[in-house]
């Protein structure tokens, strides 16, 4: 038998179909092992055809060495979706392989954990006299029918040898399960769905439509709708795919479900352990569990059959890929909805513009949960004009009102949530006589002050520096700190309310695989008044206790140089704000702000989504962004600035040509430096584009494609989630 394999090797030279012999059974989607290169050197591959003869000579014909498992790792299903990714984004087919697997498993670096257990024989049993042991172990198996080995022999010592050589005891190898957090299900409450909820559903059931947007305030009850709908798709033999934004919101997701399903459940994120992830992987792809949940990696799991997929809080940013392929995790499940003949329901309060323009016009089913559940009142918002207080001599982080809205909540025994997008302890240091910012060395960027290690941080780069005594610049010594982080937060926090037990949750806080799942469980249990954090504590959590939300600086992100900045404030700001009052006392949101007038904290301020929809759309279409067009960005990237600037040469060169013959499909086209010049001392230059709906975006694919340069990395990015 003849085995066409794709070697686990993304690069465009190999990016091809070798043929290899098979001696032993195998099918198409293996994960194996072969022999490659020169040296004959091992590497992993993929299965995508079996055929019974080759064009190969016989003597230069290389043969399979090993399969990695029993059963396939890949379906056909997931087979073609590779296939189409790698056409749809011009990549590698093993780039795409990838994404459908563990990428320890694909290493052959993880496998089964096993047990050794134990257990009686049909051997009639005789004991000497002073085989105490002996009879007490045989008891023991007699009672419990089989234990594990390691137990027996920490318990009855030696004996366990000696019933062995005996013949009355045998071993087996048994599948130990590495299950990721073990106890984190209780029990699943029972409820009963609201009118709203019901006709959310029957909806979703009727509609002959592929794709619902569920648009529902916060607390409206969608994850009910959800979990209802994936009870009804497991009773039908079906499976589902339900997606987080954040890994922080997955362990709390994956309780809910967890309760409810118990062991239907598995969970998929990169947060694991390495045997966490084979497992769980691994219980899906041979049927064990029919749910999986996880972040944007979880829409590529192996589940046959699929009856649904949700996408909850649909607008996040994070459903775009970064890394090669750059997929939309929306496109990924619309193909898989496809091929299985299933439904997509998408969620969010704050839908995405581009995404309620499509359901908002009929391609999508729109379901809109304007009341939260039980006709509990959304929070009042408060703008407070931080230039007064500033004017006032307040220059704290805390507006007089929040100070005193905040010691109001901890002596009625509440909790709060204060929210500020930056970590560190504050954002910059600056030179008080040039100005200049201390910068990384590596990046483009100001440095980070963390006081807790008393030094500066590269946020994109993670480098480390020492406090400096004078500017680097000009040698003044009158150098400080600029903008406030939450570990400054804490810090005056602990000043102002010393009995308050305060966490903090950001990326400093957060190693490890259950970093978030720890600070979130301290919180939920009361075992914290104040959670301190970033965009982590914004989307999705349910604390009924929280009465009281503070966002410290709403207008952070207004300004940043991007069309998107005015939805993702109305966004940041609508879901931070959801966070309080989800239980039967009132809740209350202090939103501070230095442009308490401006449009995008109004409707924010009064939950008005259609306001700002309409009003952001207008916008965009005079404009011509998005959905109204496409945004192509093809970044440079390379350590040698000449060979980087001559990579971008030959990119600009060949898209030149193409806006030549199709300039009318064009907006914008243009070649520059990227806002951030240098990360990672690699230097960053662009080609930016904007294309019409039937503007020649396959082709902007191929003339790059076709740009190979050895030490420059080039790629194309639509519509992409960051501009910097």
């Amino acid at each position: 038998m003849i085995a066409e394999v794709i070697v686990d090797i993304v690069h465009s030279e190999v990016d091809k179909i070798f043929d290899y012999e098979c001696d032993f059974e195998i099918a198409v989607g293996t994960c194996v092992v072969v022999p490659f290169g020169l040296w004959d050197k091992t590497t992993t591959g993929f299965v995508i055809r079996l055929k019974s003869t080759t064009d190969i000579a016989p003597e230069k014909l290389k043969s399979i060495i090993r399969a990695l498992d029993e059963r396939p790792a890949i379906n056909e299903e997931c087979l073609s979706l590779a296939r189409g990714l790698a056409d749809r984004y011009r990549v590698p087919l093993a780039a795409c392989l990838r994404l459908f697997l563990p990428p320890e498993m694909r290493m052959g670096e993880v496998g089964e954990s096993t047990k050794t257990v134990y257990f009686l024989t049909e051997e009639e049993p005789y004991f000497p006299p002073r085989a105490v042991k002996q009879r007490e172990l045989y008891a023991y198996l007699e009672e419990h029918g089989e234990a594990d080995g390691a137990f027996l022999r920490k318990t009855f010592g030696s004996a366990l040898n000696a019933l062995v050589e005996r013949g009355l005891v045998r071993s087996k190898k048994e599948r130990v399960l590495r299950t990721p957090y073990r106890g984190a299900e209780g029990e699943a409450p029972v409820r009963t769905l609201t009118s709203a909820q019901q006709n959310a559903v029957d909806i979703i059931h009727s509609t002959e439509k592929t794709v619902t947007l569920l648009h529902g305030v916060t607390g409206s009850g969608k994850t009910e709708i959800y979990l209802t709908l994936i009870a009804e798709q497991l009773q039908k033999g079906r499976s589902s795919i339900f997606l987080v934004p954040e890994i922080s919101l997955t362990p709390q997701m994956f309780s809910q479900l967890r309760a409810r399903f118990r062991s239907e459940v598995a969970i998929l994120h990169s947060g694991l352990s390495a045997g966490e992830r084979y497992d769980e992987w691994r219980r899906l792809r041979e049927g064990e569990a029919h749910i999986a949940v996880g972040a944007r990696s979880a829409v590529f799991a192996p589940l046959e059959n699929l009856g649904v997929i949700v996408i909850d809080e649909e607008h996040d940013g994070s459903y775009s890929s970064e890394s090669t392929p750059r997929y939309n995790t929306f496109e990924i499940a619309l193909a898989r909805a496809k091929y299985n003949g299933c439904k997509v329901v998408l969620g969010s309060a704050t839908p995405s513009v581009e995404t309620y323009r499509r359901a908002a016009e009929g391609e999508f089913e729109l379901i809109r949960l304007p009341d939260r559940i039980n006709a509990r009142p959304l929070p009042e918002v408060t703008l407070v004009d931080m230039r007064r207080e500033l004017r006032r001599g307040n220059a704290t982080p805390f507006s007089s009102l929040l100070r005193d809205r905040l010691k109001a909540c901890l002596d009625g025994g509440n909790q709060a949530i204060l929210f500020l997008n930056r970590r560190g302890y504050a954002q910059s240091v600056q030179c008080r006589d040039c100005g200049e910012t201390v910068k990384c060395e590596h990046c483009d960027v100001a440095l980070t002050y963390h006081k807790e290690e008393n030094c500066l941080k590269c946020h994109y780069c993670g480098a480390r520096y020492k406090v400096p005594r004078a500017c680097p610049s000009c040698g003044s010594i009158r150098i400080g700190t600029m903008g406030t982080g939450t570990q400054r937060v804490v810090r005056e926090l602990k000043t102002l309310y010393p009995s308050a037990r305060i966490l903090r949750m950001d990326l400093d806080t957060t190693g490890g695989k259950e970093g978030h799942y720890k600070i979130l469980k301290q919180f939920a249990a009361r075992e914290a008044d104040i959670l301190v954090g970033t965009q982590m504590v914004a989307k999705g959590h349910d604390f009924p206790s929280v009465t009281l939300v503070g966002i410290l600086d709403a207008d952070m992100s207004l300004h940043f140089p991007d069309y998107r900045s005015g939805e993702r404030t109305f966004q940041l700001v609508t879901q931070v704000a959801g966070r309080s009052g989800r239980a039967e006392e009132k809740g209350e949101v202090v939103l501070q702000t230095c442009e308490p007038e401006n449009y995008i904290l109004r409707f924010a301020a009064n939950y008005d989504y259609t306001g700002f929809y309409e009003h952001e759309i207008s916008m965009r279409a005079a404009m011509m962004f998005p959905p109204f067009c496409t945004i192509v960005r093809v970044m440079v990237t390379g350590e040698d600035e000449g060979e980087t600037l001559a990579c971008l040469k030959e990119v600009y060169t060949r898209l030149s040509a193409l806006y030549e013959r199709e300039k009318e499909k064009f907006l914008f086209f243009n070649r520059m430096h990227a806002p951030v010049k240098r990360i990672q001392n690699k230097y960053r230059y662009q080609v930016l584009m904007r294309l019409l709906p039937e503007g020649p975006l396959a082709e902007i694919y191929d003339e790059v494609a076709a740009v190979k340069h050895k030490k420059v990395l080039c790629y194309v990015e639509e519509n992409p989630s960051n501009l910097s």
